[in-house]
């Protein structure tokens, strides 16, 4: 099928092709890459890996993407959802062992299509998404506590919980520097403003803009990102350990089914933005799923982190006017052009600074409106939505899903099986 025929079926509002549809695709593109590169770069520096493996994940899985992907404008990337998983992988086993791990949930994601499965995990409540998103943006914000104050040590960074991390970071304040404090603070506030001013704005890059200024101009130094290498990574060596494998087993599949989920509810967020209310056919979640399956083993190999797929830069890429998946490999080229033409500028961005991308980007997963709505949500919504939440903070992302979705199993159980018959009223004459 040529290019023409592939966007005729994957967008039918762009058969006819032209320069208005073109110039959508190509602004959508670069703001998708001017949000993608900070992020990426914060995200996998989370995960303990390498900083530049954040942004390859966008490179290197875009175009799979593209061809085999049914949403068009669905933007996938490095995100805060697969960052428990990768980074307890990468502390345990180093990047060898968090690479794989991400080719193993990825051959997963690639059984969930072949089993059809995409089309049933949709059904995850919405209150358990909301609770997963809201938990992993407090982690998000927490575990860039300790760099933000300039107290980053093996204490903070050996806690097993985040709220043992929060706990040693309190301890550790009096030890606070202030240079790293301005400049995430200036970040995040920086960010905040852009962003409400326009959501076509690409915050996070103008909040690392002007941590760089502030650095240069006032002479504050802190480490920085460093030199990226803008050529691809090479091969990632991993042992085919079955111990390992069997070991790493129940966090592929945990990885799987949140990577999955997050594809899923993101493609519907896109959708309803793109005025299309209709929920996705059963074949296009599947099909959805075996495209980033596919992708997400290109990047294993190299050691990027798994994609899934961006709220930020989807709709960034629809409300630029993106209509077709050129917008998404447009969007891969401006990546590789910044870090052909603009290495010299992010190998100055302080690392203070990504930390306030992260925590930034925590806060705007916390949902507060979901927070407002907890008062009126049904008794099983709400403990599901709090016990997620809670759990990706206390234990682990692991369990937090399905402790989150076992309040529902429960109350069908109840509703089947142990409530009583309702007595119909008996009729006075």
């Amino acid at each position: 099928m040529n290019l023409r025929g592939i966007l005729r079926s994957r967008a039918p509002e762009a058969t006819h092709y032209g320069g208005a549809h073109f110039l959508g695709d190509c602004s959508g593109g670069v703001i998708a890459a001017l949000i993608a590169l900070p992020y990426g770069l914060a995200m996998a520096s989370l995960m303990g890996l390498p900083p530049v493996l954040g942004v390859f994940t966008s490179i290197l899985t875009a175009p799979v993407i593209a061809l085999l992907g049914r949403n068009p404008v669905l933007i996938g990337g490095t995100a805060s959802a697969t960052v428990p998983f990768i980074a307890l992988a990468v502390r345990n086993h180093g990047i060898g062992g968090a690479a794989l791990l991400s080719i193993m949930a990825s051959a997963i994601m690639i059984g969930f299509w072949g089993l059809r499965l995409g089309r049933h995990i949709t059904r995850v409540p919405h209150a358990v998404v909301t609770g997963f998103s809201c938990g992993i943006g407090g982690m998000m914000l927490i575990s860039q506590l300790d760099t933000i104050f300039g107290v980053a040590s093996p204490f903070t960074r050996s806690a097993s919980t985040t709220l043992g991390q929060l706990a040693a970071v309190v301890d550790h304040l009096a030890d606070a520097r202030i240079v790293p404090v301005v400049l995430g603070l200036a970040v995040i506030l920086a960010a905040t403003l852009a962003a409400r001013l326009s959501p076509h704005a690409p915050a996070p890059l103008i909040g690392v803009a002007l941590a760089i200024v502030l650095a240069r101009v006032f002479g504050l130094r802190e480490k920085e990102v460093g030199t990226l290498p803008a050529m691809l990574p090479p091969f990632v060596g991993w042992s085919w350990n079955l111990k390992a494998m069997i070991a790493m087993l129940p966090s592929a599949c945990a990885l799987a089914f949140v990577s999955s989920v997050n594809i899923l509810i993101t493609s519907r967020v896109v959708e309803h933005f793109r005025g299309r209310h209709k929920r996705m056919t059963p074949a296009d979640a599947d099909a959805e799923l075996g495209a980033y399956g596919i992708a997400n083993l290109c990047a294993g190999v190299f050691g990027a982190p798994m994609s899934v797929g961006i709220p930020a830069r989807s709709l960034a890429v629809v409300r630029c006017g993106g209509t077709t998946p050129i917008a998404n490999l447009l969007h891969a080229v401006f990546l590789v052009v910044i870090l052909w033409i603009g290495s010299g500028f992010v190998s100055h961005i302080p690392i203070p600074a990504l930390a306030g991308v992260t925590a930034w980007m925590g806060l705007c997963l916390l949902d507060w409106s979901a927070w407002r709505r907890l008062p009126t949500m049904s008794r099983v919504d709400a403990a599901a939505f709090l016990a997620t939440a809670g759990t990706v903070l206390c234990i682990n992302a692991v369990l937090a899903v399905a402790i989150g979705c076992s309040f529902y199993v429960v109350q069908a159980a109840y509703v089947r099986w142990f409530r009583p018959a309702r007595i119909p009223d008996l009729q006075v004459p």
